[in-house]
């Protein structure tokens, strides 16, 4: 298909599962273009004005470099919903990312707690997905920041779109620092209501993992949490207060299947199990307390949390890290020097 016929389709504004329908039915973007000048296809007047508009120039004078469905990274160009066609401010990571994302109603504990994960999911070398909302979604963008991690963020407006107003220096800052601000809608498009839901999507289709802060019964992050587990990811939620309403959405996924994350090293740990090792090399000190212990000779993982003091999760963290760091290996849950 033609990639200009492909961008001005994107430009008309239409609902994203309108756009799929479409296509399936007609085949190509140019023959859609062409039912809609023919009247074949109702759209409404403001799209019929955007056919005789140029939205290359408008992606340009955003910023924006244009990735269509072929070119996307794997996990999202295979989904059945995936978007024809994502503007992109930045770069556009292939690597497994996790997805952090929650209420923008989040309280203090909340807001902590999606701020230490995004830091920690970036020490380890993963890039961090989310929605550059209020709440839950930049806390998680902050954290990464902090730890020099790529963040990407998905919108649900147009690329040249500040919203919320206050997160406009956010997501430069994401940009600047490596990780790319993205959304299938045209520039100038606007934070409407019906635009947020589509978008989520594309945030579980980035991620390997999804990870659940907090979250009411309705809203955003269930609705990325439930696609995540329609498109196979693992889903991961934070457990709270049983009579908390930002805790209500989290509890009832973990009452559904999601697996619950207790703190920072439990969730290293799911990612590691779910991911493989971190991908960020680490310097390895001559008096890490591992290291130590197995020059010794090779211990299975249980003697060596034994003979540190360390939880089980603590060692497998641990262990993963040096493992990553290529000084030591593991095999049958027995660690030793990497010779």
């Amino acid at each position: 298909m033609s990639v200009s016929d492909r961008l001005l389709l994107a430009s008309l504004g239409l609902h994203p599962g309108r756009v799929r329908r479409l296509l399936a039915e007609w085949g190509t973007a140019g023959a859609v273009l062409r039912a809609i000048r023919l009247g074949q296809i109702e759209v409404a007047g403001s799209s019929r004005d955007r056919l005789v508009g140029d939205p290359a120039l408008a992606a340009q004078r955003a910023g924006a470099e244009l990735v269509v469905r072929e070119d996307l990274p794997a996990g999202l160009a295979g989904l059945p919903d995936a978007p024809d066609l994502l503007y992109v401010r930045g770069t556009l990571t292939v690597e497994p990312a996790v997805a952090i994302v929650g209420t923008r109603r989040a309280t203090t504990y909340g807001l902590g707690i999606a701020r230490s994960f995004g830091r920690a999911v970036a020490e380890a070398g993963w890039p961090v997905v989310s929605g550059l909302a209020r709440g839950i979604d930049g806390a998680a963008h902050v954290g990464c920041l902090e730890a020099g991690g790529l963040g990407v963020a998905v919108l649900g407006c147009g690329i040249d779109v500040a919203y919320p107003p206050e997160h406009r220096r956010l997501g430069e800052r994401l940009v600047e620092g490596g990780g790319a601000v993205i959304s299938e809608y045209a520039p100038g498009a606007p934070p409407e209501a019906w635009r947020f839901p589509p978008r989520n999507r594309i945030i579980s289709g980035l991620a390997s993992v999804v990870v659940v802060v907090e979250a009411g019964v309705k809203g955003g992050a269930l609705i990325t949490a439930a696609r995540g587990l329609e498109q196979g990811r693992l889903v991961l939620a934070v457990p709270g207060d049983i009579d908390r309403d930002a805790s209500r959405g989290c509890n009832l996924l973990i009452r559904d299947g999601a697996h619950p994350v207790l703190d920072v090293e439990d969730l290293v740990t799911s990612l590691t199990f779910a991911l493989g090792p971190p991908p960020r090399s680490v310097a390895v000190g001559p008096d890490d307390p591992i290291m130590s212990a197995v020059r010794g000779g090779a211990m299975t993982l249980e003697a060596l949390a034994h003979e540190l003091g360390l939880s089980a999760a603590e060692t497998v963290r641990r262990v993963a890290v040096l493992e990553a760091a290529g000084v030591v290996v593991i095999e049958s849950g027995v660690v030793a020097v990497r010779v």
